[in-house]
């Protein structure tokens, strides 16, 4: 049997130890649901990828994204691990994975950066700002949520109020939103990025997400629109954090990120899949 390849990669950053960590898995074929539910529950990583070859019409690959809980149509972080671990091996870019969410693209610039062009989701109003300043213990000025119900998003004050929330992630999780909660502010001046964020989804069994490429989805547009640029960076101020570029095209994102692969090794016999 061939050995199955592990590698951890940490996501939106080149420094190890830092940014959002994804295992990987790249396949021949498609194993058992089961399987890799057990993978990511032994990874115990918020998200664990399987990324398998197949020849479809319009992409060459097939990604799967499983928390230590459940599925997931979409995440950033393990997408970008995935193409860090494909560029690693030598395919060559533009990368093609066809997900539930659509086919995504990454390729790999001439600095080494990836960028990953990404689905902007929109969002609406949506009154949740009572729950949510109780669940957080900060005030908020306005509550919007994704079409997709995926994400409530929270604005307040400052930069300086993100960085100290303490959130009950128990009422957190009773929120109207199926993947979690954003909160969010403009930067403080003087910084290289423009916004910052914070990401609770004890819905998707992860209490803080370290670097949220999905959640950049969502703030792309709202900030592009708020501070009148299609350009701009964004820093998830969670303990380990990280930078994220977006620029927004339409009703696409593009998602400007590095990645570096902190461990490489195999399953045993006796976990690879049957």
């Amino acid at each position: 049997m061939t050995s199955v390849r592990l590698r951890t990669v940490d996501a939106f950053t080149d420094k190890p130890f830092t940014g959002n960590p994804a295992a990987m898995l790249v396949l021949d074929d498609t194993p058992s649901d089961e399987w890799m539910a057990a993978v990511a529950r032994e990874t115990n990583l918020s998200v664990t990828g399987f990324v398998i070859r197949e020849e479809l019409p319009d992409a060459h690959f097939r990604p799967r994204w499983f928390t230590p809980t459940v599925e997931i149509n979409l995440c950033g972080h393990a997408t970008l691990a995935s193409a860090h671990c494909l560029f690693e091996d030598g395919v060559v870019g533009p990368i093609r994975f066809a997900t539930r969410s659509g086919v995504l693209t990454v390729d790999q610039r001439p600095d080494g950066s990836l960028a990953m062009d990404f689905p902007a989701w929109f969002s609406a109003q949506f009154d949740a700002r009572s729950a949510v300043s109780e669940a957080i213990g900060a005030p908020v000025e306005w509550t919007v949520r994704t079409d997709n119900e995926a994400f409530l998003i929270a604005l307040v004050a400052n930069e300086g109020s993100v960085r100290d929330l303490s959130p009950d992630l128990a009422a957190v999780s009773r929120l109207e939103a199926s993947v979690g909660l954003i909160v969010t502010a403009t930067a403080d001046p003087g910084h290289e990025y423009d916004f910052v964020s914070r990401v609770f989804a004890p819905q998707a069994g992860i209490l803080e997400d370290p670097v949220t490429g999905s959640a950049h989805t969502v703030l792309a547009p709202y900030w592009a629109d708020h501070l009148g640029s299609a350009s701009l960076v964004g820093l998830q101020v969670s303990p380990r954090s990280g930078l994220v570029g977006v620029e927004l095209n339409g009703d696409r994102v593009t998602i400007i990120v590095r990645a570096i692969t902190i461990s490489d090794g195999t399953l045993s016999e006796a976990a690879s899949p049957s």
